[in-house]
């Protein structure tokens, strides 16, 4: 189990070294639409426009897919969950499983729901991939005129994520030094893996409270004006690039009512 959180994008490149509150708008405003509706023409449209930014923010494919791959088993749950317990299975049937009918209608929604939840993830991995944390709390408390108690704590919170990877990795060995194995029992293994994950929510709240008391201890929550070491400029360019991911999503919204696909989340 291991976490990073750290920048793997090139920061050089044209949009990787814009303000982090741009890259974050934008990436808000580009889904705007995507969580909108539920038609599969919106996120695959979402999804090649997603595509053809990538190069323009540096980042490699290969670090990209690591970080994409918990979608997978998103993707896999939806798939499960819809072929055993959709509603409505229009369409021509594929397979039968017993009392599940697999059909047509029944793979083009899961398939539909797979896609926006890719084409909603995917900005927001790029943005954090092309970002540095402590650039991305100094540009919320001086640019978006965030808190700086919430900016802050997020930063520090984000710093210790990582440290759920070892803590997990420790909490392990150290059951096993004292003997305590699952072996092939399924049902002891799922046991385990409950106890060491209330285990290391314990951890992360002892050290969540540790946290907030060394930070209001430093005047956090004092309300007095505080200095910034590192000064994060907004600039015409960061403006560009908030508009230009308004204006791609609105596009996107535009094109799938114009050709009949729209089809909203509520109606």
């Amino acid at each position: 189990m291991s976490v990073s959180v750290e920048p793997i994008a090139d920061p050089a490149a044209p949009l990787a070294r814009r303000n982090p509150v741009a890259k974050l708008g934008a990436a808000l405003l580009f889904t705007l639409p995507l969580i909108l509706t539920v038609d599969p023409f919106t996120p695959s449209a979402a999804l090649v426009v997603e595509l053809i930014a990538l190069p323009f923010f540096g980042i490699r494919p290969l670090p990209l897919a690591r970080r994409m791959a918990p979608l997978l088993l998103t993707a896999g749950g939806i798939l499960v969950t819809m072929i055993l317990f959709a509603a409505e299975r229009t369409g021509d049937s594929l397979v039968s499983l017993g009392p599940f009918d697999v059909t047509t209608g029944v793979l083009s929604t899961a398939a539909a729901l797979v896609l926006r939840i890719f084409a909603i993830a995917l900005p927001g991995i790029v943005v954090f991939a092309t970002t540095d944390p402590t650039d991305l709390a100094d540009a919320l408390v001086q640019n978006a005129k965030a808190p700086a108690r919430f900016a802050i704590g997020a930063l520090a919170a984000f710093r210790l994520v990582p440290l759920l990877g070892a803590e997990w990795r420790a909490l392990t060995l150290a059951r096993r030094a004292r003997g305590v194995d699952a072996g092939r029992n399924p049902l002891a293994k799922l046991r385990l893996f409950a106890s060491t994950a209330f285990a290391l929510l314990v951890g992360a709240l002892r050290r969540g409270v540790r946290l907030a008391v060394a930070m209001d201890a430093r005047g956090f929550d004092s309300g007095a004006t505080r200095t910034h070491a590192r000064v994060q400029r907004f600039t015409a360019a960061d403006a560009v690039l908030l508009a230009a991911g308004f204006l791609a999503g609105i596009a996107i919204l535009a094109v799938t009512v114009v050709l009949g696909l729209f089809n909203p989340i509520i109606g």
